[in-house]
């Protein structure tokens, strides 16, 4: 039978098939047995089911005890009792869903500072085993109980006890996280990652393995890149909570990177984007291997159809010696600081192109302006042949 009856309502119509009872008595009841602990009745909202119950002819009035609308005597229709059984009877067998609002959050706390989900996670814990205590202090108030209201109070410690459970399990597996060495290559390596943003500089890039992806075209208009990119980090995610997962060994996704390549260099500094060849990639700590990348794209593959992982591939770049500047602002604007390299620093300091134009993303191009964006552009190169 469809349920057409809000647990409020049911409540309400279970109590006066007891007995017949004025919202002054019902408030009475509901307070002594510890109602509020398992629905939501205020005391205003009895008397508003009162009369929506009563208009829906489920329940009557039969007398007036003194005064005021509180005295008012209410029963239980022939129509309302039959619905309050099959109600009840349907309501005994059903499922709910588990529709907890901490779970949105737990879901959520990849995205959240571990320290402050681990104290709230203690908050919850404290208010918890709170609420707790209080159901188990009215509990004792009432005894003796009927066996009914004895298996309810026993449903509210049960669920009680399981959620303190689970939040002091939650809070152990974070505080086991955050105790856990993160790796973060910007940290580790951090020597590549703070070029001068006045000067171009050597730096020495030693093997890196990379996620990466190939392909062509204008990355503002073509939909290979913005498929590529989505292939990277749904593949470097999953690859982050499965090593944490199985081997113990967690990281900070890196930055977004890209290799670009051109015929004629003379395409980066003019901006003829449709010309543009390039490799994105994200990089890869030493442990993750071949085959847990092989893993990674079955699992993801079977979430979701992403065209691009059948393009997605383990690299290891070499680039060896490099000269690397830091820009700040528009990608668009680095058309200038190129020209100075390709025709001023190279042939200035006797070196000469040695691998694809690099550069590697530090800003969230979605979330800061673009006078902002942070974004260091390396070169690999090798001293000209005398």
């Amino acid at each position: 039978m469809t349920q057409t009856l809000t647990d409020g309502e049911l409540t309400i119509l279970g109590l006066l098939s007891e007995s017949p009872r004025h919202g002054y008595e019902l408030e009475k009841v509901i307070e002594e047995r510890g109602v509020r602990n398992w629905t939501a009745l205020g005391f205003s909202s009895i008397y508003y089911l009162l009369d929506k119950l009563a208009g829906r002819g489920l329940i009557e009035a039969i007398g007036v005890a003194g005064t005021g609308k509180s005295r008012t005597t209410f029963q239980v229709t022939a129509t309302g009792h039959e619905l309050f059984v099959a109600a009840s009877l349907d309501a005994l067998a059903a499922l709910e869903p588990l529709r907890a609002r901490v779970l949105v959050a737990v879901a959520n706390t990849a995205g959240l500072p571990d320290s402050e989900v681990a104290k709230r996670l203690r908050e919850r814990g404290e208010a918890v085993r709170a609420q707790l205590a209080e159901v188990r202090a009215t509990r004792l108030r009432q005894q003796p109980l009927p066996a009914a209201a004895s298996v309810i109070f026993d449903y509210s410690e049960t669920m009680l006890m399981a959620d303190a459970e689970w939040t002091a399990r939650t809070l152990a597996t974070i505080e086991r996280e955050m105790s856990m060495e993160k790796y973060d290559v910007k940290v580790a390596r951090k020597e590549l990652f703070t070029p001068s943003a006045k000067q171009f500089t050597i730096a020495q890039v030693p093997n890196t393995q990379y996620l990466a992806v190939d392909g062509h075209g204008d990355p503002n208009t073509a939909p290979a890149y913005a498929a590529a990119v989505e292939a990277l980090y749904s593949v470097a995610y999953t690859l982050k909570f499965e090593s944490k997962k199985t081997l113990g060994r967690d990281f900070v996704v890196g930055p977004l990177e890209g290799l670009w390549r051109a015929a004629e260099m003379d395409v980066f500094v003019t901006r003829d984007k449709s010309a543009w060849d390039w490799t994105m990639m994200i990089s890869q700590p030493d442990w993750i291997t071949p085959e847990m990348v092989a893993a990674a794209l079955a699992t993801v593959r079977a979430k979701k159809g992403l065209p691009a992982l059948e393009l997605l591939s383990l690299i290891t770049l070499d680039e060896g010696m490099s000269v690397q500047i830091l820009h700040i602002g528009p990608y668009d604007d680095e058309a200038p600081t190129l020209d100075r390299l390709h025709h001023e620093y190279l042939p200035g300091n006797g070196l000469t192109f040695n691998g694809d134009h690099h550069e590697i993303y530090l800003s969230d191009a979605r979330r800061t302006a673009p006078a902002k964006l942070k974004t260091i552009l390396r070169q690999p190169v090798r001293p000209l042949a005398p």
